[in-house]
């Protein structure tokens, strides 16, 4: 597929190098393309570009950016680049301000989620809510003793999720589909969880794994 990754961060640089490494063609999108021109002499097959040719060239697109910018990254990107498309959300609603005992504030509340702001404001797009809830260094190919990890997703379009379960086995991943876009009220607080043994015990390689009896 072409894949356009929306952002210049370790979560965008370690998305697009996997979907460059599973044989996918990538273009990440950035205000300043000289933030990715180390990244980019490691990954040669890489295009860079702005948010709005990324979103163009792009079939499905990843949303990894700072979750208070978010929106503002889509609508650089233009809304006629993302009407009908799929956007797999990897952002999270993370406040400026320090966790409290290790744990993150957010700037959303229990009613609401990140994922259904912009599913509001780009009623168009395919949002999935994938890659929030787990460190970047295990997006791609994880592996653990007690096998395959899983991967909280949620969204309002089927075949969206779909394409999303598909390239979740191709990074090595089983997916949970938790629902519609509301299930992401759930989903973006793994994010605090995640982070907890992180900011307490400097543990930064876990992931969730759902088990079914």
């Amino acid at each position: 597929m072409k894949v356009g990754v929306l952002g210049s961060g370790d979560v965008a640089k370690s998305l697009a190098a996997g979907f460059i490494k599973h044989g996918h063609h990538v273009m990440i999108g950035t205000r300043d393309a000289a933030k990715l021109s180390d990244w980019q002499k490691k990954n040669p097959k890489a295009k860079v570009g702005s948010f709005s040719e990324t979103a163009a060239f792009g079939e499905v697109l990843a949303l990894a950016v700072k979750g208070s910018i978010a929106a503002d990254v889509l609508r650089m990107a233009g809304s006629a680049h993302l009407d009908g498309k799929l956007v797999m959300d990897a952002c999270n609603p993370i406040a400026d301000a320090p966790p409290v005992n290790g744990v993150l504030k957010f700037f959303t509340t229990f009613d609401d989620s990140l994922m259904e702001r912009l599913q509001r404001e780009f009623p168009k797009a395919h949002f999935v809510k994938t890659f929030s809830s787990v460190g970047n260094g295990q997006f791609v190919n994880p592996q653990y003793k007690a096998g395959k990890p899983t991967m909280f997703i949620c969204g309002n379009d089927d075949g969206a999720k779909k394409v999303v379960s598909q390239i979740l086995e191709q990074f090595g991943w089983e997916t949970a589909d938790m629902g519609k876009v509301e299930a992401a009220r759930a989903i973006e607080p793994l994010a605090m969880l995640w982070c907890v043994l992180g900011f307490t015990k400097n543990e930064w390689t876990h992931a969730f794994k759902l088990l079914r009896a």
